[in-house]
């Protein structure tokens, strides 16, 4: 009797390193490094001169004027961090375990999510500098790829997905992944030009991943 239970434990635990850890913790600390980060930006908005007695004779609508990059860097952080965050939804959908190794590329992935507040508030601080819009850029680019390889690690021989999963969806997946890689690239390179509005190019994100192309479709198409 002894012999069965000590045989089925084993076999419990051999399935257990078999399926790999779960994936909860990782979801929940990323929404919340996620949330944290997104706050964050809204620091980045401040109207200098308030309170100080120091610009007395300047209206609060030009005060406001002036700091109109520091709003559209905000909605874009804002808005490419949602990006972000949906595509690490949209990965652990189809993730159903992970390993150490995946474990460690999502902390690596929060560690430049975490930046990034930090990276919009040096381009607002220096708008027309190439230094900061490359720093942002590549904030995300290492962002981007990581997410990327976080996917292809994941989905390589079916390592932490279910064996049944369409490859058609992983392909998908793969190409999403590239997306914003490429178009950081492009920002980075167009920074060297016209680092004014070299920021433009990242609006051109949400636009190529709402292609059906780059989209998983009811039928996997």
């Amino acid at each position: 009797m002894f012999e069965g239970v000590q045989v089925e434990l084993k076999m419990t635990k051999s399935d257990d390193m078999e399926l790999g850890m779960t994936t909860k913790r990782i979801e929940s600390l990323t929404d919340g490094i996620y949330s944290i980060a997104m706050t964050l930006l809204v620091l980045n908005l401040a109207l200098p001169g308030i309170g100080t007695g120091l610009m007395p004779a300047i209206e609060l609508h030009e005060l406001l004027f002036r700091q109109t990059h520091e709003f559209l860097n905000y909605v874009l952080s804002f808005i490419l961090l949602a990006i972000f965050w949906n595509r690490h939804h949209q990965q652990f959908h189809f993730i159903k375990r992970t390993d150490p190794t995946h474990l460690w590329i999502n902390i690596f992935i929060l560690m430049f999510v975490a930046m990034v507040p930090f990276s919009t508030s040096l381009m607002g601080d220096y708008p027309d500098e190439t230094i900061a819009k490359l720093f942002f850029g590549l904030n995300l680019f290492i962002l981007g790829s990581l997410n990327a390889l976080s996917w292809m690690y994941a989905t390589k021989d079916h390592r932490l997905v279910d064996r049944g999963l369409d490859p058609r969806h992983i392909t998908v997946g793969l190409r999403r992944g590239a997306v914003i890689p490429v178009i950081v690239l492009v920002a980075m390179v167009l920074s060297l030009i016209t680092p004014h509005w070299s920021s433009c190019v990242y609006l051109s994100i949400p636009i190529i991943l709402a292609h059906p192309w780059f989209r998983h479709t009811k039928h996997g198409k």
